[in-house]
């Protein structure tokens, strides 16, 4: 069970844990990162650790919930709603934009922490679904909103849609990330751009 601090020394560490934790991971994968290595970076003791963590498992669903705070925290500060066309737009803009200028490395952070942990971990599966459902239903949300006013099609369905983008934005982040190269992700976008837009109404004066 995840242990939350009880005063702000005890948050702080906690917090530069989660944090050490994550870099390593991001570098090492979850399997490579050990304890010690993470503690090492922390500058945090084992006993630290198991004041807020039963062991390495919780402190990886840690790192999950981090890495889908973050996600969402970013987007929302620089597009706090998907409920329009330009909005949309330029969300892809940003998502293509944001890995190419890593070199399309690391992948997406939860993505990547989903291809390790899936088959292995259920409890961290199943935080990983919550945070793609939570990311996703920023589009769904807007998509309903656009729907509402009638600029998409009323047989459109905001769930499908959105998880049809999200599909497509992962493989093709998975083949850029495999092959170093751009395309993947951009064909990719540019399919779930022309899937999305093929639901958008055609006004009649």
């Amino acid at each position: 069970m995840l242990k939350e601090p009880a005063t702000k020394r005890g948050k702080a560490t906690r917090d530069r844990l989660v944090a050490a934790a994550d870099a390593m991971i991001a570098e090492r994968g979850v399997e490579g990162a050990s304890l010690d290595q993470i503690l090492a970076s922390a500058d945090v003791s084992k006993s630290q650790l198991y004041h807020y963590f039963d062991g390495k498992d919780e402190l990886v669903r840690a790192v999950i919930a981090r890495r889908r705070a973050e996600i969402i925290g970013r987007q929302t500060s620089l597009l706090p709603e998907l409920d329009s066309w330009d909005a949309i737009e330029t969300w892809l803009k940003i998502v293509y934009e944001g890995h190419e200028s890593h070199g399309f490395r690391g992948g997406c952070p939860i993505g990547s922490l989903a291809n390790e942990l899936a088959d292995k971990d259920d409890r961290a599966r199943l935080d990983l679904a919550e945070g793609f459902e939570a990311w996703q239903g920023l589009l769904v949300d807007g998509l309903k909103k656009m729907r509402a006013r009638g600029e998409i099609k009323r047989s459109a369905d905001p769930y499908e849609l959105a998880t049809a983008v999200f599909a497509a934005m992962q493989g093709g982040l998975l083949l850029a990330k495999t092959r170093r190269e751009p395309e993947p992700l951009r064909i990719a976008l540019d399919a779930a751009r022309a899937h999305l837009r093929s639901y958008k109404t055609v006004r009649t004066k």
